[in-house]
């Protein structure tokens, strides 16, 4: 299980998203120098853009549920995935329909991983995603603005 922010932090900026209608869905293979408690790793994580607590806790539950559904069937040992609640659909899309979402999700990630791969066996080149840039101080949604100047008393 991913537990530490710098795992995802990793899978976000250097792994592959995918935008799917229950969740997001972020993965990436693992450096062989890179040491792994667990050939598959999963992490799940939501905002508060979902809900208050016990609407993110719902959904992180219904996650972790598909997840142990689907994942044992089409992870592949030395990835990390990162699965993460979309607001308004997460907890109340029907479980079947999210168990779909995860498995197109997972077979989508892994086919494009395969033609890379096979591209890379060819010696053609294969663009790695680009990391994304660090957000700036200040900005919508991180960290708090700057502080306005303090006014000179009377």
């Amino acid at each position: 299980m991913i537990k530490r922010r710098r795992d995802f932090v990793l899978a976000a900026n250097r792994g592959q998203r995918l935008g799917l209608p229950g969740l997001n869905l972020q993965a990436r293979r693992r450096r062989a120098e890179e040491p792994a408690e667990a050939p598959v790793r999963v992490g799940y994580t939501c905002s508060k853009k979902v809900g208050g607590a016990v609407q993110r806790n719902r959904a992180k539950r219904r996650l972790r549920a598909a997840a142990a559904e689907v994942l044992p069937g089409l992870a592949r040992p030395g990835w990390d995935y990162v699965l993460i609640g979309r607001r308004d659909a997460t907890a109340e899309r029907p479980f079947p329909e999210l168990l779909g979402d995860l498995a197109a999700g997972l077979t989508r990630l892994h086919a494009r991983e395969d033609k890379a791969d096979a591209a890379r066996a060819r010696g053609e080149p294969v663009p790695e995603p680009a990391p994304r840039p660090p957000r700036k101080p200040g900005a919508k949604g991180k960290g708090k603005a700057p502080k306005p100047p303090a006014k000179p008393g009377p």
